[in-house]
């Protein structure tokens, strides 16, 4: 019988983590209204181009370093050492500062030198955000690895409809365009960040006695080795996730890029923020079991219950798509405005490759939680690639059809790689480290 204690325990996490996500999603479905009732899809087009920027930093420079900073919380917690991890986790930001700022530049620098200085405004406002929101992912990140489920919750519901509020504050400021827009979310994220270094004091106080800052206890080394093989292949997923828009961009027609990012957002972007409330509440629990990953039986306990959630979500997203087969008619009249409604029957579709790339995704957590990210690093670069590619192809034979084709195409071929990789059985280690053959009785 499950400990009672235990399992009030990970409710209230799980309900707390629901009650975010479900805050995040509906302040971004009304975010998606608020804006395609001022901006048209020319212009909406341009702040989705724009907005590739800010990922651009996000997977080549900071969700990287979030990622292994979130990985490697319970293992400084262990040890007691809490204060030199942080110490660590702080230093890695302030090089990953500099390297957003190095590209920042380049990027700005590139603009003028192609003829586009009509872009600066909007690029560095999105630079700018790329940062702020960077910070607050590695923070978001040191709350969750603490399993402080609330904080987290408040300041990602807070900060989904403060984007809202600021957006239209600087749109009635600045005019009407995709720059103000920018500004608005970079404001919002800095109001977030200042509350989230707030909370850090607190988390830092409340766990003084576990906070040991000995040379023996550093993780620079360690954050970074788990985090370098998001950044070696954040390029290659950037590629992937921009080639969509800027294809429509340069094959089709600007106002196809501001359709398919509506339909992007009301397909895709729901199951990506279900599929992060799943590993927000999974990823602690699973690092958590697995220690440093030396422990057969740890891992073998993470293999099962990964592999449940991984059937549950492909469920999930057949239902989901069911529903959007029959409801995204309405789901357009409610959600944005009339000349968007003429794409609405792409959305199963969308829902579709969200499910399906969410579930390689938990699988990916799987092998992160065996301190395994480097294993995923052929796998990823590749299926990015292979994913620009599609976008491609797609944008140029069929349009927004193509290029909604191209993502489910995309994410097939993600899950499949995924589940090759995530298929192998842990098995106990000898006395150095060398894997031990298995018994006839555990084959």
């Amino acid at each position: 019988m499950a400990n009672p204690s235990r399992f009030k325990r990970l409710a209230k996490e799980g309900s707390w983590i629901v009650a975010g996500q479900f805050a995040a999603m509906a302040g971004a479905l009304m975010l998606v209204r608020v804006l395609t009732e001022r901006l048209d899809p020319a212009q909406y087009g341009r702040l989705a181009l724009g907005l590739t920027v800010a990922g651009l930093v996000n997977q080549t420079v900071l969700g990287g370093i979030s990622a292994g900073i979130a990985r490697l919380y319970s293992i400084a917690d262990e040890r007691q050492a809490l204060r030199a991890y942080l110490e660590d986790s702080i230093r890695l930001l302030g090089y990953a500062t500099l390297a957003v700022v190095a590209i920042g530049l380049a990027v700005m620098a590139g603009l003028v030198s192609l003829g586009y200085p009509q872009w600066l405004g909007l690029a560095a406002a999105a630079m700018a955000f790329s940062l702020l929101s960077g910070f607050n992912g590695a923070l978001t990140g040191i709350q969750n690895a603490a399993r402080q489920r609330a904080a987290a919750a408040f300041n990602g519901g807070l900060d989904a409809w403060l984007k809202i509020f600021l957006a239209i504050a600087m749109m009635l400021w600045l005019g009407s365009n995709s720059t103000a827009v920018v500004v608005g979310y970079c404001c919002s994220s800095l109001l977030i960040l200042l509350l989230q270094l707030f909370m850090l004091r607190q988390l830092t106080r409340s766990r003084g006695e576990s906070s040991g800052s000995g040379r023996e206890h550093r993780f620079l080394h360690q954050v970074w080795e788990f985090s370098w093989p998001f950044s070696a292949w954040g390029i290659f997923s950037w590629v992937q996730q921009a080639s969509d828009r800027w294809a429509l961009a340069g094959l089709a027609q600007q106002e196809d890029v501001g359709l398919y990012a509506v339909l992007s957002q009301l397909g895709y972007a729901p199951v990506a923020m279900l599929t992060a409330m799943a590993m927000t509440f999974l990823a602690p629990i699973l690092y958590q079991r697995s220690g440093d990953a030396s422990d057969h039986a740890r891992n073998a306990n993470v293999h099962r219950l990964v592999r449940e959630i991984t059937f549950s979500s492909l469920a999930v997203t057949l239902m989901a798509v069911l529903v959007a087969f029959v409801a995204h008619e309405w789901l357009f009249r409610m959600l944005v405005s009339a000349e968007y409604r003429h794409v609405s029957h792409w959305l199963p579709w969308m829902v579709m490759a969200g499910g399906i790339f969410a579930a390689g995704q938990i699988l990916a957590l799987q092998l992160m939680s065996e301190m395994k990210s480097a294993r995923m690093a052929t796998a990823k670069i590749i299926t990015a690639l292979l994913g620009a590619a599609f976008n491609v192809y797609g944008a140029r034979v069929a349009g927004i059809a193509g290029v909604v084709a191209a993502l489910v195409a995309f994410s097939v071929v993600y899950l499949a790689w995924m589940i090759w990789l995530a298929r192998e059985e842990p098995q106990p280690k000898g006395p150095r480290g060398f894997m031990t053959p298995r018994l006839k009785s555990e084959e």
